[in-house]
Formats: structure tokens, sequence, C-alpha cells
């Protein structure tokens, strides 16, 4: 029923048919994340990591109602330039296809979508998680909901920072999602590789990881699997800076009254504009670096 909607690029349908690794690639990064044309420039260059590491990249985004598995150079183009595109998480899906809208995929609707083509592997920048204050506010991203219940790696560079980090693991916990570091023993924070908590397994090898992954769903045990893959150590941003940065932008957002699926691209660009656009190099460098631990996955996935 669900294929009347979707369009799978041609080049990634072969790969899929063939077995060959495929990774998916979410669109808010491109129409939510970055300014133009930084964000189109980023996008592509991705692609290229994730075929440099011999995988087919599969950009997902959802243009005039259809859900467009693997996005043309043009496509891409289009959602860094138009203004009018819909961000996008599992509850907006209905509306944006029966409207025929562009929509930009959170990393709740890629993983949505990337399991619809069949799509095992997925490289983000960082997952969404349990916001600051949700106790009072239930702010509560639906990426955690989505990792309990579909079947999708998630490569990331952990939980983004603005996040309360030690609720979103403890959400993750209860729905039964392992939080997996790669060649680390502590969960990532995004701009850095230090957050003090620690991560339910450690794996060094992309191997080794997707042999957890077959097991996994081998034995009808539904849901993702985070892949906390921290950032390089050349990109990392101080710790006391950047954490400096987050809470000014969190009492601002707090004053303005912003929340919902509007917080995180406002706190982000907040927090760039704090660090003086040091942030946003660093965003862009730990993508990069989960395209290539993403494409691993993915091959030695295949393999099995």
């Amino acid at each position: 029923m669900f294929e009347k909607y979707l369009d799978i690029n041609p080049e990634v349908s072969k790969a899929l048919k063939e077995g060959k690794p495929v990774v998916a690639l979410e669109s808010t990064i491109i129409s939510h994340g970055m300014p133009y044309p930084k964000n189109v420039e980023t996008a592509l260059n991705v692609e290229k990591v994730i075929r440099d590491n011999g995988a087919i990249p599969a950009t997902i985004a959802i243009l005039q109602g259809r859900l467009k598995v693997g996005l043309t150079t043009e496509e891409i183009e289009y959602l860094g330039k138009c203004k009018e595109v819909v961000k996008t998480s599992r509850r907006d899906i209905p509306f944006i296809v029966a409207k025929k809208l562009d929509g930009a995929t959170t990393v709740a609707t890629t993983m949505i979508i990337a399991d619809l083509a069949g799509i095992k592997v997925f490289a983000t920048g960082g997952i969404g998680g349990v916001h600051r204050g949700a106790p009072e506010t239930f702010d509560i991203s639906a990426d955690l909901q989505e990792l309990a219940h579909t079947n999708v790696a998630v490569v990331c560079a952990g939980a983004k920072s603005i996040l309360d980090i030690g609720l979103t693991l403890e959400y993750l916990e209860t729905q039964g999602v392992p939080v997996v570091g790669f060649g680390t023993d502590e969960l990532p924070a995004f701009y850095t590789k230090k957050s003090g908590f620690s991560v339910d397994y450690r794996v060094d090898s992309a191997e080794e990881l997707a042999w957890a992954l077959k097991a996994k769903w081998d034995l009808g045990l539904n849901g993702g699997l985070v892949v906390a893959n921290p950032i390089q150590a050349e990109y990392e941003m101080d710790y006391d800076t950047i954490t400096k940065a987050i809470n000014e932008a969190v009492i601002e957002a707090e004053e303005k009254g912003i929340k919902g699926k509007e917080s995180t691209p406002f706190l982000l660009s907040k927090v760039k504009e704090i660090t003086g656009g040091e942030s946003l190099e660093s965003n862009i460098q730990l993508v990069y670096n989960n395209a290539k631990v993403g494409a691993q996955l993915a091959v030695e996935f295949s393999k099995l």
C-alpha cells in the first residue's frame, strides 16, 4: 500500500535489490540546519564521503507530497534554497503528503521512510531527545519513540548538547534502545567527546557492530540502535565554552517562549552566534565523520 507514495531513486533501488550497502541521510540539516549555500555544499559532501567509503547515499525528503529516497543534486539545491519547506516529524507526514507540500525529514521521519525503503543504516548529526525542563514541559523528541519501534541503526555524535542528556539516556533505556559507543565508553555530546555519561556498550569495529545489529533483528527485537560516534579531536569544541553558550541560548529561548519543534533550530542558531560560527564548522565535520562510520557499518551489514 505505501509503495504508491514512495519514489526510490533508480541508483538506490538497484543497490537495495542487489543487497549492496545504502546509507540514509536526513534533510532537515539542509533546510533548517544551515544557511545557503553551506547547507547544499555540506549535503553533497556527505554523499561523497559515503561513496568514498563504499556505500550508496540516499538523502530522504518529501517533495510535493512524494516520499523521496535518494535526492538528485537539483532536488538538494531546491531544498537548500526554498523557504517553504516544513520540518516534518512523524505526526506531520500524512498532512504533508495529502497537501502535496515539501517536507524536510527529521531523524524520526527519515527512519520511517528509510525503513519503508528497506534501508537499515542512517547517518545524521545528533539525535533529538529529552529537552531541559522536560519534567515540567514534557518536551521530548519523537526521535526517541521512533528509535524504540523502527529497525534502523542511527549513527550520530550522541545527543545534541542542548538537551538533558541524562534524561535522554533514561528514556532510551526504558524503551529498550541500545546506546553503543563507537570507540568510546562515554556518550559524546555533539560538539564535544565528553558528556559525563556512560554508554551501554562499546564497540571498536564496524564488523562487530554489524553482527550485533543482525542478532538484534534476527531475534525479533524490534527498534533501532544509537551508534554514538564522537567528533574528531581536531574539531572538538572546548567543553566549558560550548556549555556556557548553550546555557545562555536555553535561557533566551525560555524568555522568548520558544518551544516544540522551533526550539532546536533556534538553540543551534544561537549557539552558532555566541561561538562566532565555530559551532557550525564542528557540526559539519561531525556529520562527515558519522557518514564515514555509517558507510562502513552498511558495508559490513551487507556482507551478512
